[in-house]
């Protein structure tokens, strides 16, 4: 069962739901009361400040370095952050975040860069701790596990708090819209491996970064489907690759978001760095060959 858009409590752990129902730009959050820990503080701008004017916040913690999962960070500046050590760079410098989102064309990173510091707040920071995968951290009345999640991000991690049985899957949504993994550092491999890892977590309650909020009972074939997104769009992609075409024409076919949508600097983008991956993945297994800026699938 479902339970999302609505503020619970599970031990010291508080669902903070994000606005628009956890979509983006905006995600879940979880807010540890023993600890002062706020997780991915993008949810509810006008709580999270409530939260950080009471002075209980004393840590935030990152699942990993996207703008959804970071927007209010600013509100927390004087406070401690800590991020796996794969995702540093990109929270150091805007160059860096937008290098290591794989966004080169001038016009799409003005757009970027725009919309990264007016609308997500971004604001260079270093980290004041890493989190390692196994890692078992005390947050008082609970025990939280960090698990290495990586693919999304190279450094994405998911947490698991031993006691309650709560594992907050970070970026691992669940979504009907399927993993993202088109950043410059994501991994379609790495991606899948970690969508099986979480799969063999022993939780009794999931907390999705987006959208689905709380599963009461275990996702089995949500998994299933989540992963399937995957297989699927490369499937589409491999049929539309029976002639030669050029990486605009991939693009423009819209296998991921079904139809043209705007702003083009946005969309486009996404579509071309999830298709990117795909054709690199393609490529590696030698299901298609590359020839004067065409794409072919081999006979």
């Amino acid at each position: 069962m479902e339970n999302k858009g609505k503020m619970r409590r599970f031990g010291p752990i508080l669902f903070i739901p994000g606005l628009k129902g956890g979509r983006y730009p905006f995600c879940n959050s979880l807010y540890i009361e023993d600890a002062g820990i706020v997780i991915d503080p993008a949810s509810d701008r006008a709580y999270l400040k409530t939260l950080r004017d009471s002075g209980a916040v004393k840590t935030v913690w990152l699942s990993h370095f996207h703008e959804d999962h970071f927007a209010d960070l600013d509100l927390f500046e004087e406070i401690p952050v800590g991020i796996s050590a794969g995702e540093a760079p990109s929270m150091e410098s805007l160059e860096g975040l937008l290098d290591r989102y794989g966004i080169i064309d001038p016009a799409y990173r003005t757009y970027w860069s725009r919309i990264l510091l007016d609308r997500f707040r971004f604001r260079p920071r270093v980290p004041s701790f890493f989190f390692r995968d196994e890692e078992r951290i005390d947050v008082g009345a609970d025990t939280v596990r960090i698990v290495a999640t990586p693919g999304h991000t190279p450094g994405h991690v998911s947490f698991l708090f031993k006691r309650t049985g709560v594992l907050f899957l970070g970026d691992y949504d669940l979504s009907d819209f399927g993993p993202w993994y088109g950043d410059a550092c994501s991994s379609i491999e790495d991606t899948l491996l970690s969508i099986r890892r979480l799969r063999t977590v022993d939780a009794s309650l999931w907390i999705a970064g987006h959208d689905r909020g709380c599963l009461e009972e275990s996702p089995g074939p949500l998994w299933d489907r989540y992963e399937n997104v995957i297989h699927e769009r490369e499937k589409r992609l491999l049929s539309f690759l029976s002639r030669p075409r050029t990486f605009q024409e991939i693009i423009h076919a819209r296998m991921v978001y079904g139809k043209p949508r705007a702003p083009v600097e946005f969309y486009d983008f996404a579509e071309g760095a999830l298709m990117g991956k795909h054709l690199e993945r393609l490529d590696r297994q030698g299901w298609i060959e590359r020839a004067d800026g065409f794409y072919r699938r081999k006979d």
